[in-house]
Parts: structure tokens; sequence; C-alpha cells
């Protein structure tokens, strides 16, 4: 083979790979997974809206044990220490307000929006 028929076939392969790469489906929205960090006393960020079927991810950066509770029991977490994380996936719109069991002032909120197509 030449090496201009070589260089050919090479062009023509990195652009049916990039071609095969670009239809590749995009992640949906609804796998989103968003995390929120846990730090001197506080959850950042305070006020999420997120589509249905996302996952929420809380991580602990703060050197001392905090939980993620739901105000309507809908969900709970163990004691979380530092560096630890909880996660839970939305599935329903709504307004989920949480907070930690072992700092009741720390609170937060999550809004669930219909994931497209709901």
């Amino acid at each position: 083979m030449s090496k201009q028929s070589l260089g050919a076939a090479l062009t023509l392969a990195a652009v049916l790979a990039l071609s095969a790469f670009s239809a590749a489906p995009a992640a949906r929205a609804e796998d989103a997974t968003i995390t929120i960090t846990i730090d001197n006393f506080t959850f950042d960020p305070p006020n999420l809206t997120v589509k249905a079927g996302t996952t929420v991810t809380w991580l602990n950066r703060d050197d001392i044990p905090h939980t993620v509770a739901s105000a309507t029991k809908l969900f709970r977490s163990k004691a979380l220490d530092t560096d630890d994380t909880f996660a839970f996936t939305f599935t329903s719109p709504g307004a989920y307000d949480y907070f930690c069991s072992l700092h009741p002032h720390m609170k937060a909120m999550i809004v669930v929006e219909a994931g497209a197509g709901k």
C-alpha cells in the first residue's frame, strides 16, 4: 500500500470513528447526578432544582458527623463522617425539605420538576 493510500485509509478510519462517537446517545438529564456538599454546618447549595430521575449525592466535608433527613421521612441517611456520602434518586416532582437530624438548624430544599416527556 502506498503512503498516499495509507494516509487516505487512516483519514477515512478517523472520520468513521468520529461519526460513530458523535452518534452515541447523550446522557439523559434524568440520569444526572448532582452533589451537595455539607460543610461548616451548611448544605451547599441550600436550594436546588432538578428533574425527576436525578440522583442527588450529599458529601460531608465537615469535620463532624451530619445526617440528611427528609422532613416527610422519605429518606434518611446514617450519620455521615467526614468524606462519607449518601445518595437518593428523586423520581416524583415536588418540593422536598430536608435537614440534619443531629443539627436541626441545618435546613435545605430540593425542588423536583417533571422530567422530559413526562
